[in-house]
């Protein structure tokens, strides 16, 4: 991979008077981000001191960051993790790894670019634009191959999948 860190979690306020941060966290849960050690901001790593979970949030202490003026200051930041310290499920890949992907059919004909991710209750939903747009349920019954390393994930497309079909 040639991306270093991870997109984790946005800084959405202080917390307290002695500098802890709110997180909302972008995992499947918030409990994801108190495993690390060590979180990035701006590029400037920052050693955690405590983490705990807040209903869907994370309040953390950073070092260094000791007053509520300290920690508003990072309010809207994104916090980041390093890849090297995440080591997904068997067949799990990573969101950011999956934007940007070519998406082929089973013939090896390219049709689009992985745009987003939306999470819906039954299943994850693959939004692709090219040409046209489809929309394509994140299931083994349509997604065959994922290769982040090649940058491409392979669909069996059927009737229905493109948004301005009528």
């Amino acid at each position: 991979m040639d991306r270093k860190y991870l997109d984790a979690g946005q800084i959405v306020s202080s917390h307290g008077i002695r500098g802890e941060i709110k997180i909302l966290p972008w995992a499947d849960s918030p409990e994801f981000l108190l495993d690390f050690d060590t979180v990035y901001i701006d590029g400037k790593p920052f050693a955690v001191e405590n983490s705990r979970v807040q209903k869907t949030c994370v309040l953390m202490k950073l070092k260094d960051v000791d007053t509520v003026e300290a920690a508003t200051l990072l309010r809207t930041k994104v916090v980041r993790i390093d890849r090297t310290n995440v080591e997904p499920e068997d067949g799990a890949v990573f969101i950011a790894d999956l934007i940007g992907c070519r998406c082929i059919d089973e013939g090896g004909n390219e049709f689009g670019i992985l745009k987003d991710v939306l999470t819906m209750p039954s299943s994850d939903v693959y939004e692709i634009r090219g040409e046209h747009e489809y929309l394509i349920p994140a299931v083994k019954e349509f997604v065959k191959e994922i290769n982040v390393n090649e940058r491409f994930v392979k669909i069996h497309l059927i009737e229905g999948f493109r948004t301005d079909e009528n």
